[in-house]
Formats: structure tokens, sequence, C-alpha cells
């Protein structure tokens, strides 16, 4: 098994990832400390300040939206941004975001004392008693594992004491809950959308040892899901989506913890009736009004609320798992899919802010968050997503180094024959510091043409691995120290084994072109495809489509010296009854946009 290159190891270099990190940095930055504990303050008997008398709420300094006081799911957030600020921090020296997370735990702290010495909810405790038959209450598991995840991923990843003791103690309230249920309502435990819970307590367990966790694990442990999983078939249509994902990250965490067999083959068979034997939207989203979408039938459920972003965020999550598992690059294929036409479709590339649903019908326009008067869900996957780019690039096993995503960065581990530094940058010709062309592509700058410089302090021979993208079109080109070599590829991977110097080049070239991906349950409508990245048309309606790619796309290259590789993949179609421009879905912000047309070839 392969372990992801984390924390300080990794650093993004300039280019879009960094960009989009950087947004969403700010926007974490920007957040009132104050503000994020509102509904935890409000809970504890503190009145926020300001918060007793608003004669303008539209003004106030308060959240509103999901985290309104007058919202059940209120307090969710919090956990969202203290597992986003607790990445950047192990990833760099940030020590205005770290002074921030100290002072927020602390103050949690404070409340867990004030509800009596466990309960450190943004939410009564008493929600969980609504949770009988009968009974309607939003969600209160799921809430209370935001607050569990951010806690647990401050002490994992900064080793704060406070905050695993907040922990320790609130997993006492809830081993005293479950017990109470046992005879009663043992079902209760599944109620409240809790499927991220068998995760959080398996981490929790890995990391203390302690007893508590094993048996809070064991208490959910048996979902229906699994059950219906273990039968085999279709387990997912109409089913909530986003509810039922974590669960595949509970399966795959217990696997890694148990070794046992069972949790392995559950994983597989949710991805299997997820992915596989479902089809899906060329961006990935599998989902409408947040449930599965039935195999093959997608053409049906093209709406204005397809593919939740909590869905592409948690749906990644469960393919890393895989990756690190198998190596096989399907799941890597899979998350630079979804990267592109979700991590960065639904973020607004000048705001930060994230869409809840990205829209598939034609002219559909993103319908963008604010910045504290919302907080949907998909607000807190979204500042963690924009977290992890650096942890899905570089992979080892302590032997070699595996690149599984092309993202502008360098990384840094120790192998059995010593140190080793990695980087990875597209490689075009520079001159006085000027973007020239790449020779690559007629003359177009393309932003597959990659260069890795490779620093290997120790002596013996590893292997440096490539993934080759299932987009490719042709043969890798392959050149070591300036010298074109021929390829040996393994299951999918570059493999170039040699004892490494002091520092080596590698250039690497993937050809790649636009194609037609036909709909599920369509397929008379098709989209256009430029290696991973979903084309949008800008265009209110479906125009139709006549021809071919290669036949009917003008490429738009602005031959500038400030000419920038992540804008090229820009075309104008040609030789239609009405001609439209074709960009990437991730740099649509406003404009209404089509992704599906009608084929008439």
């Amino acid at each position: 098994m392969i372990q992801a290159v984390k924390g300080g190891n990794v650093k993004m270099l300039p280019g879009l990832f960094q960009r989009r990190m950087k947004l969403n940095e700010d926007y974490l930055m920007e957040l009132d400390p104050g503000c994020l504990l509102q509904n935890f303050y409000i809970e504890a008997g503190i009145i926020p300040p300001g918060g007793q008398i608003i004669p303008d709420p539209a003004n106030a300094k308060m959240h509103w939206g999901w985290e309104a006081p007058s919202c059940q799911l209120r307090g969710h957030f919090l956990g969202h941004w203290l597992s986003a600020a607790a990445t950047l921090c192990d990833g760099g020296n940030k020590p205005e975001l770290k002074t921030r997370i100290d002072f927020i735990v602390d103050e949690l702290a404070k409340c867990q004392k004030l509800n009596g010495g466990e309960w450190v909810g943004s939410i009564p405790e008493k929600y969980f008693a609504f949770m009988k038959p009968g009974n309607y209450i939003w969600s209160p598991q799921y809430t209370m594992h935001k607050t569990i995840m951010g806690l647990k991923d401050v002490y994992e990843r900064l080793g704060s004491e406070t905050a695993i003791q907040i922990l320790d103690k609130l997993a006492d309230w809830y081993v005293r809950w479950v017990k109470e249920n046992e005879e009663e309502d043992p079902e209760v435990v599944f109620r409240g959308e809790q499927a991220g819970m068998l995760e959080v307590w398996a981490d929790l367990y890995a990391l203390t040892q302690k007893e508590k966790y094993l048996y809070l694990i064991k208490a959910y442990e048996g979902n229906a899901l699994f059950e219906r999983l273990d039968k085999g078939g279709d387990t997912l249509s109409d089913d909530h989506a986003n509810a039922s994902i974590p669960l595949a990250h509970g399966a795959a965490r217990m696997a890694e913890i148990t070794g046992d067999e069972k949790w392995i083959k559950r994983l597989e068979a949710f991805w299997k009736t997820a992915v596989t034997e479902r089809g899906m939207f060329a961006t990935t989203g599998s989902n409408a009004g947040e449930f599965w979408i039935p195999p093959h039938s997608h053409g049906r459920y093209m709406g204005n609320e397809n593919q939740e972003f909590c869905t592409v965020y948690n749906m990644v999550r469960a393919a890393e798992y895989l990756y690190r598992r198998t190596l096989k690059k399907e799941y890597a294929d899979y998350i630079e899919r979804a990267i592109y036409n979700g991590f960065l479709a639904q973020q607004n590339k000048d705001t930060g802010m994230p869409t809840y649903f990205l829209p598939m019908l034609p002219g559909s326009k993103k319908r963008w968050g604010s910045k504290t008067r919302d907080f949907w869900c998909c607000f807190g996957t979204m500042v963690q997503a924009q977290t992890i780019y650096p942890e899905l690039v570089w992979y080892t096993d302590g032997k070699d180094v595996t690149v599984s995503q092309y993202f502008p960065s360098e990384a840094e581990m120790d192998l059995e024959y010593g140190k080793v530094q990695v980087r990875q940058a597209v490689h075009m010709k520079n001159y006085d510091n000027q973007v020239l062309f790449d020779e690559h592509s007629g003359g177009r700058v393309s932003r597959w043409s990659i260069r890795f410089t490779v620093k290997s302090e120790g002596k013996g021979e590893w292997a440096l691995r490539l993934r080759v993208p299932a987009w490719i079109a042709g043969e890798p080109v392959v050149s070591v120290n300036g010298k074109e070599i021929k390829a040996k590829i393994e299951e999918g991977y570059i493999v170039l084994a040699r004892n490494w110097g002091e520092e080596e080049v590698v250039d690497v070239f993937f050809p790649s072109e636009v194609r037609f991906e036909k709909l599920d349950g369509a397929e008379e409508l098709v989209c256009f495809v430029d290696g991973p990245v979903v084309l949008a048309g800008l265009t209110d309606t479906d125009k139709g489509i006549k021809g071919k790619p290669e036949e009917i796309l003008l490429p738009e290259q602005s031959h500038t010296y400030g000419a920038f590789v992540w804008t090229q993949n820009v075309y104008l179609t040609r030789k239609q009854k009405e001609n439209f421009r074709l960009v990437p879905l991730y740099e649509v912000t406003n404009e209404a946009y089509t992704v599906y047309f009608t084929s008439e070839r």
C-alpha cells in the first residue's frame, strides 16, 4: 500500500491550483473566529458580542443561512473550517492561521466546560432525543460529525492536546448515549445522517488506541447499506448520495485498521455500484436533487440540481482510498476528472465561493454562494477541497515515487536510498522571462508538456512512476537529460528506474485532443472534452452540433508573450448554423453555458 506525501513535504508551485488554494485561504482568514463560534457560544450560554439585540441583521457581525441560530444544522461549518485550516498549517508556516485555530479550540474547551464537561455541540443535546421514530430533526449527527472531524484533524495534523481532550470527553457522552438506547432503540445510531461517524471513530481509535472508540465503532458499523452491498446489485439508486458516500470512507478506514477482507469488499462493491455500473456525467457527477441517478439514465435527469459539490469531494476521497490500496490508475483518472470539473468548476475563480449544484440543462447558470449568508453544506466541503491538491500528487511506498496528478508542485521524501526531491512544472521555452510557445501541438502551448527535476542524495536504483492519463491521444514522448527514450510502460505508468544523480531532468509530453463523449440515457447528446477538461459552450441553448471535433473547432490562441498556459483550452466552433465559443467549464463564472449538445452527424 502506498502513502501520499503530505504536509510540509509538498509545496505547490505557481499556476492554476496554487491560485485557487490562495483564494480559499484568503476566505478562511476573512471569516471572523467569533462568528464561526457563534452557535457554540449560544449553546453554552455565552452571548456573542453584539448578538443579543440586532437592529440591523443584514449588517450584523453574525453568520446566516445554514449557520443562523435558528437553523437546525447550525455550527456544521466550523468543523470544516478547522479541517481546512489544519491542513494548510500542516503544509506550511502560517502562524496567523495557526493562532486562530488555537483560539477556536480553546474557546470550544470553555464551551464544553460550561455545558457540563462533555457536550461541545453547536446544537442542543436534546436534538438526539428527537431522532425517535415519528419525529423530524435535520441531521444532528451530520452536524456533530463535522465538529468531531475538525478537532480530530487539528490533533492529528498539529498535535493539539486540547483538541484531543475535548474529543475524549465528548466520546464519553456518545458512549453513554449509545448504551442508553441499546435496548429501547439500538437503531437510533443510524439516524440523523450519521454516515461519517464510523470513519471518525476509527480514526480516533487508530490515534489513541482507547477502548471507548472501539465500542463506538461496533455501535456504528452495522449500517443497512453495508448489508445491501454484501448482497450485491444496485444498492444506491434514488438513495441520498451524500448520506451514503461517507460510509465508503468508513469501510475504507476499517479495512486499513483491521485488514478484514469484509471491509475491502464493501469498499470495492460501493465503487462498483456508484461508478463502474452506474455511469456519470462527463464531469463525474451522478446525482440529481441530491439523489443517485439510476444506472445509465443520466439523460433523463438533466436539471438545475445536478452534481452536488459535497458528492464530488466525498467521491474523490473514496477514490483516493482505493488508489492508495491498489495503485490502479483508474482511480487517479477519476480524481483528475473530478478536480477539473468539480473542485475547480464549482469554485468561483474570482471570489472563491462555491456553487451547491452544477446544472446540466442547456443555458444554465451557476448560482454562487455569498461569504456569510448561505453556508450550505458545500461551503464546508469546498474549503476542504481547495486544501488537498498537494496531497493528491506524490505517492511513495518507501522505495519508489509515483506521480498521480500533474499539478505544478515539488516534494521531498526519504526513500530507502536516502533523501529525494522531485519537482514538476509545465515546461515551456523561456526568453528574458517571457513565455514563448512550445514546439508540441503545432506551436500551441500545452499544459501537458511537463518537466520533472529529480535530485537524489542517496545511491541505489529507484523508479519514478508517471501515470499515463486515460485521455492520452497517442504515445507519450519522454526524454531524460535531453535525450529522447522509448518509455517503458507498465500497468498504465511510465516507469523510469535508474540510479538518479544529484540533479536530472525528465521531460514528458502527453498528446491530447478534443473528443465527444455521449451522455448515458440520451446518446444523441454529446459534450466536448479536452484531455480531462469538460468544455462548456457559451450559449443559452442547445444549438446542435454537426461534424467531428477536429473538423469544426478552431483554437482561440493569443500569440502574445503574456499568454498563460492554463487559459489555452478555448475554441470557436465553425461550419455550424450558429457558431459559439467553448471554454473550460471551470472558467465559466456568470455566463450562461451549455455542456451537452444534440449531435447531428
